[in-house]
């Protein structure tokens, strides 16, 4: 008998798969590669919502738990996915500027909110009003994390590229049994695919569609991530990273005319550059109405657990949730109560 089954190999999978494999835990990961979220992401980190200049909740925490994560995983994977670069918010007034230095006097922003305006010039931006810089932020390449992350599961043969089939999926009282595998525990971990596990489907994830570019443009010349109503990430060979729009209706991952349109006109309000549009892509991701993730064991049944909703802080979120989850079921240290999905109240677990 193994320790875990892993539904879902994405950032939550990942993180989880992580933990467990740190801990001495015996697991199998089952992934079809249908949810696209955590590959096409921006992968950015940023202890600060820049929208409301608010603070990202437990970021301090969640900030070292990350960082020693992604250290230890590079070691592992000898592969360099995690980039610390600072993140610039551009201001487009004076008024800006000053809503930035109040945020920065608040205790809880304060370490994260540099007083000092960034009056660089970079080449293909007009910034009349300068730039704030957000400590503490980088971006990890997901899409290779993914990839190699994959690699190494299939290495050491315990990954399936294959759908989960839930009807196969025999629970014991201590246990559960799937195909030929007996495991203490199987933790789901499928981002928006949660709409067709019939033991969670009936909690409140919602999900969000969120589309993005890669452009080439020759004239931008950036060291550092742009992040106004958009991010444009630098890559490398006059390649960016541009994303993302918001849509809480469509839950196609497929891109469309409107999202491209969003797109080009915030583009057009950062830069004053020409740009091509080489790639556009379109995922949903897993987000819930009070932007708190879903953790926790089923009502009825003790080995089934829920490691979801990390909606567009996966990268940040995903190794501290992992921990939570872990010694929630390992040490039985409660869930805070934020995360925990006792607090939806739900009627329809099977």
């Amino acid at each position: 008998m193994i320790d875990y089954i892993l539904v879902g190999c994405g950032l939550a999978g990942i993180s989880f798969s992580e933990v467990a494999l740190k801990n001495h835990k015996s697991i199998v990961v089952f992934d079809n590669e249908s949810q696209n979220s955590s590959k096409i992401a921006g992968g950015l980190y940023n202890p600060v919502i820049l929208k409301r200049f608010s603070e990202v909740w437990n970021a301090e925490a969640q900030l070292e738990i990350m960082t020693n994560f992604y250290a230890e995983l590079e070691n592992k994977l000898q592969t360099k996915f995690n980039f610390s670069i600072p993140i610039l918010r551009k201001f487009f007034s004076i008024e800006e500027q000053n809503n930035w230095f109040s945020a920065s006097d608040k205790a809880g922003l304060a370490p994260f909110l540099s007083t000092t305006l960034v009056t660089k010039k970079y080449s293909g931006i007009l910034s009349p009003f300068h730039y704030g810089e957000v400590l503490h932020t980088g971006y990890v390449d997901t899409a290779l994390l993914l990839e190699k992350y994959r690699a190494y599961l299939s290495q050491k043969n315990i990954f399936y590229k294959e759908a989960f089939d839930y009807d196969l999926l025999e629970i014991k009282e201590d246990s559960v049994v799937y195909k030929n595998i007996h495991a203490k525990n199987i933790v789901f971990a499928e981002g928006f695919g949660m709409h067709a596990n019939p033991f969670f489907k009936s909690l409140p994830l919602d999900g969000t569609k969120g589309e993005l570019f890669i452009i080439r443009a020759a004239e931008l010349d950036l060291d550092v991530i742009v992040n106004t109503s958009v991010f444009i990430l630098p890559l490398g060979n006059s390649l960016f990273k541009v994303g993302a729009t918001y849509n809480w209706k469509d839950k196609t991952a497929l891109p469309t005319t409107e999202g491209k349109q969003e797109l080009l006109e915030r583009i057009n309000e950062i830069i004053d550059c020409k740009f091509e549009i080489v790639s556009h892509f379109a995922g949903i991701r897993p987000t819930v109405y009070d932007r708190r993730p879903l953790l926790g064991t089923h009502s009825v049944h003790n080995s089934v657990h829920l490691l979801n909703g990390l909606g567009t802080r996966g990268v940040l979120l995903g190794p501290s949730m992992a921990q939570a989850l872990f010694n929630a079921i390992e040490n039985h240290i409660p869930l805070d109560k934020e995360i925990d999905i006792q607090r939806v109240k739900s009627k329809n677990l099977r």
